[in-house]
């Protein structure tokens, strides 16, 4: 087995100075770097990987905010569901007759997204909108890849739903995955869809996520990302059967419950990464996302944010981020002070990560 892992940590400062008592002291609309002005521990993990030949295995510990929020229950599912400490846990097998076809099945991370999990993997330190509430963590279930030529790789997955190990209405979510590599970009096309409501199989929820990297040198590259996801509301109807015929009961009734409002979200983004020496670099993201129902974020809103990362690479296995970011939407979502709202957001961010990569 490989052995690998990190430890992630930071210290936020955020301009509003939310207090513990409003709303808990967190950068609003952030995940896992989501603690202000104190130190935190976004995540601490370890890796042990086999690659398939033909049987593999895959592992992730996690431990910290970030296993706190990808694990949390969902509408879907109990905490008793979750797999804990687990960011992804899947066997694979690629039999080597079979041109380059692999077949995983477990827990795996979601296809989707321009942002991995894993702050080190990323260009900026904190996630983006479209990561945080535009597609899913995690999915489980079986998934399929295979190269149809030497540039493109399609694929297929047959999942419990959105971040569910197991799920309450009984149906499947369906994921669909095409990846096209050239020289100097790569495009990546995902949709996702399947019933994701609770305790029922009616309304579907659909996502179409794609990605465009452009890597024109070794030193600067660049991605456009953009989402829509949209979710039906179930409908649901229940007939309370009556007594017989001459009681004075009332007869059979019928009760709807559900609105069956289609709700919506989408949202681009825009990045660049400049490589400046061999241990510094500069990194840049705008995106905006309109969460047109309040159906992710909990308001109706459209949100813009931008942000600048600075990162100088101490040592091999040692880097440090510093960022800015600012977030501002069209109606006072922020928390401000003791008992404000505000529509803008302004946070300063220090990053530590250090990582060990494969040993035998």
């Amino acid at each position: 087995m490989d052995v690998s892992g990190f430890i992630d940590g930071y210290y936020s400062v955020n301009f509003n100075r939310p207090t513990a008592t409003n709303n808990g002291q967190v950068n609003d609309l952030y995940n896992f770097d989501d603690k202000t002005d104190q130190f935190s521990l976004s995540a601490a993990k370890l890796t042990l990987n086999h690659d398939p030949d033909p049987v593999g295995a895959h592992v992730d510990f996690i431990y910290g905010r970030t296993n706190d929020l990808i694990n949390a229950p969902t509408a879907n599912s109990s905490s008793a569901d979750q797999l804990n400490y687990i960011e992804q846990a899947f066997l694979s097998l690629k039999p080597p007759k079979a041109k380059g076809f692999e077949l995983d099945f477990g827990k795996f991370v979601t296809s989707a997204g321009a942002e991995v999990i894993e702050a080190k993997d990323n260009w900026n330190y904190s996630r983006s909108l479209l990561f945080a509430w535009a597609i899913p963590y995690w999915h489980f279930g079986a998934r399929t890849s295979v190269p149809v030529s030497k540039v493109d790789t399609i694929g297929v997955q047959v999942v419990n739903g959105w971040n569910n190990v197991a799920k309450s209405n009984g149906g499947v979510t369906v994921g669909l995955t095409n990846v096209l590599t050239k020289p100097k970009y790569t495009w990546s096309l995902n949709y996702y869809v399947g019933p994701e409501n609770a305790n029922t199989s009616s309304g579907m929820r659909n996502l179409i996520d794609t990605t465009l990297l452009l890597t024109p040198n070794a030193k600067f590259n660049m991605y456009l990302n953009y989402d829509y996801g949209s979710n039906q509301d179930s409908i649901t109807k229940i007939t309370y059967p009556g007594f017989r015929a001459g009681s004075p009961a009332p007869l059979a009734t019928t009760v709807t419950s559900g609105d069956n409002i289609l709700n919506t979200w989408q949202g681009g983004a825009v990045a660049f990464h400049e490589q400046a020496t061999g241990k510094t670099a500069f990194s840049g993201r705008y995106e905006y996302f309109d969460d047109a129902n309040g159906y992710e974020t909990g308001t109706a809103q459209q949100v813009q944010e931008f942000t600048a990362t600075y990162e100088y690479k101490w040592v091999e296995g040692l880097l440090t981020r510093v960022e800015y970011r600012g977030d501002f939407s069209n109606v006072a979502v922020f928390h401000k002070d003791q008992a404000s709202l505000v529509d803008q957001q302004q946070t300063l961010t220090i990053g530590f990560i250090a990582f060990f990569g494969p040993k035998r």
